[in-house]
């Protein structure tokens, strides 16, 4: 074999063992020939060619390895001169069937497409219909490799100012021209590109959502080659090769500062159907997500406005592949806490790309960014000069996190009226099962800067393991509080008191309760941070949690009793809702605000029953018109007719922007929405000025002086709380509440059995039969008897831990329950009537009674 041939042989041999690529090897061979034997044009100006009158002899060898280098930076190529096209013709045809290859294959015609350093879609249909006439697919292969593996020509492609198909280089027929006319395209396309968006352009001038890549093209293009196989190979090799790319580029190089445009390589390839199959989830897309999780956040919120103006098929299927990724990721490894999920690099990569498009499902839809409550500031403590003093200020840093991205995007979560995908969606299950969260939490809160913790992106995480990260932060802080506690009693030698006690009688419990905690949130609002004990006076029983638990609940009773008038009851909805004209002072408001902000720090479930509004306005968001739906829906149905109205509203409505309601007496009271009310009538350019002002009065203004005092008990407990960031209004509902759905059957699945009991004696088996033949108010009775509450706690009746312990053999005494730990005490009761008739009778009169 000829040397050079073998030179050629050799190269070409190690390039496809590394990349399986056999037109990358002919572009190898092309450029070989071009530096051994030229084009055979005398006026060839080509440096890297040896028909140039100023090139300099190479031989082989030399020139094998300077083909694989220019192949490697895409360098010029010369079409063969007619006379050349000659000369080889003629060689050819003396050539044998078996001889080498000849210089037709060799140097082909321009139909091998090698001008092409950029796609446009009439670029790839052209392409696509040549192999399809010659039943090969090399040809677009190679295009599609070398362009979708490169930033700058991915930049470059499929751009809305591309020329007209006519001025494509690629189509034209003169073989001189179509050289020059290519190097001309290349610097228009690069004039275009700048003036898309020069470097001093003012950033008023610049719409972020604005691209200069045609997002409709590329779909199209997409969709024609995702019908060929061998172009998905291609494809997936090529992002291979572009992710390390990107990656460099952004960290080191500020790629997007210079040319914003860099965002165009991850629009075209996230416009790719097939990125959550297997092909791509080994290591493309792990890859790629890396990247993009290395774009500034300049660029992530500019990616996720653009991706907000999308259709819903389309955001959704994009989610859907980074939630493909990290599930396809959770469920291919093993975690422990030696091997923490938070240490692998693609669910954290996924995660923080989902984020992206958490908040562009939220910027797609219906959002309100106005109606914002006013926070109180609150003044620096000496506690946290202790924190500092202990080294613990990282730990207690207050004030609420704010999200960076979220920051950019002058959105938050909590203004979402309705996201394009709900957020139900975002949650990943098998990320929540895997995800350890005294771990996560430390993260959280102490090394943020260098660990990566999920509940930086709460989005992906369910109510129970975000309930799970609030429970160690809670117990942190009375832990915290002890300590200091402890310190103070040290230094001052005073008798230490670590725990907040409530010392009250039953039938003075509001007094009791009201004159303790407003005295502490005097005196030492961080005592209320400490963990709750109380005790009712002239009662024995040590408080493991069931006394806070009975505690909790009459005090609810005794302010939401409709006598004392601090709330009123809608017996259609069967909430409560601020009395705007009662009588009581703010002190009342503010206790409740303090019991719902204790309830959630000790861990306890209330039985109280708020429209969402009021957690919504807890958590900084003023009530709307949309909240009215909930709270007062006669009055929302009215305003919806209202809006809806086809007719004359001034004629057959007669309203005034004055309107009336009745205080606690069942006065009417008038109230003008605006200045001089009474005389400007309600029309139908007005009608929706009317409405807002309306829902501003009854959810706001009216209710101002009591929400603000109950909003300022509830701050008061939770104020340091990651429950703001955390937490969505109706999670906060589910905290405080528990879940209204019993599932007794999930009860049945966890329960244990203690003292001689299982699942198989007779007496259980009863037991779960009585059970389960109760209606759903004897259920809720059964379930406040055992646990001190009738409601489900965060998880459902799955997540609670009951225990049923015998309790002696049959006799007529009654079951007991120790609602601290759940446990049900259950005499060994001689027939199935008898344990229904006892357990009835105890669950009916059980309060005061049975219940420790």
């Amino acid at each position: 074999m000829d040397i050079s041939v073998y030179c050629i042989a050799s190269m070409c041999l190690c390039f496809l063992l590394a990349t399986d690529d056999t037109e990358s090897s002919h572009l190898i061979e092309r450029y070989f020939w071009q530096l051994t034997e030229g084009c055979g044009n005398g006026n060839c100006t080509n440096e890297f060619c040896a028909s140039c009158c100023d090139f300099q002899l190479l031989d082989n060898n030399s020139a094998a390895a300077k083909a694989l280098e220019l192949f490697k930076i895409n360098a010029k190529l010369c079409d063969p001169h007619p006379s050349k096209k000659e000369s080889d013709s003629s060689a050819n045809t003396n050539a044998q069937p078996d001889s080498e290859m000849s210089n037709t294959d060799l140097c082909p015609s321009k139909e091998d497409f090698s001008d092409v350093h950029y796609l446009t879609e009439n670029t790839v249909c052209m392409i696509l219909s040549f192999c399809e006439e010659q039943g090969d697919y090399s040809a677009l292969i190679r295009i599609i490799g070398k362009v979708f593996s490169n930033a700058e020509a991915l930049i470059k492609s499929f751009r809305k100012d591309e020329p007209k198909a006519n001025e494509n280089s690629v189509i034209e027929t003169d073989v001189d021209g179509h050289e020059n006319q290519s190097e001309g395209t290349s610097e228009k396309l690069g004039a275009s590109s700048a003036a898309a968006l020069p470097e001093n352009t003012p950033n008023e001038s610049f719409d972020p959502c604005e691209v200069t890549v045609d997002i409709d093209a590329v779909r199209r293009v997409y969709d024609r080659l995702q019908t060929i196989n061998e172009v998905e190979a291609a494809l997936v090799n090529a992002l291979i090769y572009l992710t390390p790319n990107l990656e460099l580029d952004l960290e080191y190089l500020d790629v997007y500062q210079t040319n914003p445009d860099y965002l165009n390589v991850f629009l075209i390839v996230m416009e790719n159907n097939n990125l959550h199959s297997p092909e791509y989830l080994e290591v493309a897309l792990p890859q790629f997500c890396k990247a993009m999780s290395k774009l500034p956040v300049k660029a992530l919120a500019r990616l996720s406005k653009i991706w907000s103006t999308y259709e819903l098929p389309h955001i959704r299927r994009i989610m859907e592949t980074f939630q493909q990724l990290i599930t396809f990721t959770v469920v291919s490894n093993e975690y422990d806490s030696e091997n923490l999920v938070n240490d692998d690099g693609t669910v954290v990569a996924g995660t923080q790309c989902l984020k992206v498009v958490f908040y562009a499902s939220i910027l797609g839809g219906d959002f309100d960014v106005e109606h914002n409550e006013k926070d109180d500031d609150d003044s620096e403590s000496d506690e946290l000069t202790l924190h500092e003093l202990l080294g613990e200020e990282r730990l207690y840093k207050k004030g609420p996190r704010v999200d960076p991205l979220e920051k950019e995007l002058g959105i938050r979560p909590i203004d979402s009226i309705k996201a394009l995908i709900p957020f139900e969606d975002f949650v990943n299950e098998s990320l929540n099962y895997v995800v350890e969260m005294d771990k996560d939490f430390t993260f959280f809160k102490v090394n943020a800067e260098t660990k990566f913790s999920f509940q930086s992106c709460p989005f992906i995480l369910n109510v129970i393991t975000k309930n799970q990260g609030l429970y160690y932060d809670n117990r942190i802080r009375m832990y915290s509080e002890r300590r200091l506690t402890t310190l103070y009693s040290m230094v001052q030698g005073q008798q230490p008191n670590p725990y907040l006690k409530l010392k009250v009688r039953r039938d003075h419990i509001i007094d009791d309760a009201l004159v303790r905690l407003e005295m502490i949130s005097m005196e030492n609002p961080s005592d209320l941070k400490k963990q709750l004990f109380v005790e009712f006076e002239g009662e024995q029983g040590v408080d493991e949690g069931g006394v806070s638990k009975e505690f909790f609940q009459l005090v609810l009773e005794e302010i939401f009793n409709p006598d004392i008038g601090m709330f009123t009851y809608d017996d259609d909805t069967k909430l409560f809702w601020f009395n705007s004209s009662s009588l009581e002072n703010e002190a009342q408001y503010t206790l409740i605000g303090i019991v719902l902000g204790l309830a959630i720090y000790n861990n306890c479930i209330l039985d109280v029953h708020f429209p969402i509004v009021v957690y919504k306005k807890l958590m900084g968001k003023k009530g709307t018109y949309l909240d009215l739906s909930d709270s007062h829906p006669v009055l929302y149905q009215s305003l919806k007719e209202l809006l809806e109205y086809s007719g004359s509203v001034e004629e057959d409505m007669m309203l005034t922007f004055q309107i009336s309601h009745r205080d606690l007496f069942g006065n009417p009271i008038l109230h003008e929405l605006k200045e001089t009310g009474d005389q400007i009538p309600v029309t139908k350019e007005n009608r929706q000025e009317f409405v807002d002002l309306y829902a501003e009065y009854i959810l706001n203004k009216s209710v101002e002086r009591q929400f603000k005092a109950f909003k300022k008990g509830f701050l008061m407990v939770t104020n340091e709380s990651p429950l703001k960031y955390l937490f969505r209004p109706e999670e906060v509902e589910l905290l405080i509440c528990g879940s209204r759905k019993l599932d007794f059957e999930a009860l049945e699945k966890t329960t244990e059995y203690d003292g001689g009991y299982s699942k198989d004696s007779q007496i259980i088996k009863d037991f779960w039969e009585t059970i389960h033949s109760f209606g759903e108010e004897q259920k809720k009775l059964f379930l406040q008897f055992t646990t001190g509450t009738d409601r489900a706690p965060v998880g459902g009746l799955g997540k609670l831990k009951m225990i049923i312990a015998k309790n002696g053999s049959d006799t007529d005494r009654l079951p007991t329950s120790h609602t601290c730990f759940n446990a049900l005490l259950l005499p060994e009761y001689s027939s199935k009537e008898k344990l229904r008739e006892r357990l009835l009778k105890a669950i009916t009169y059980a309060k005061g009674f049975g219940m420790l």
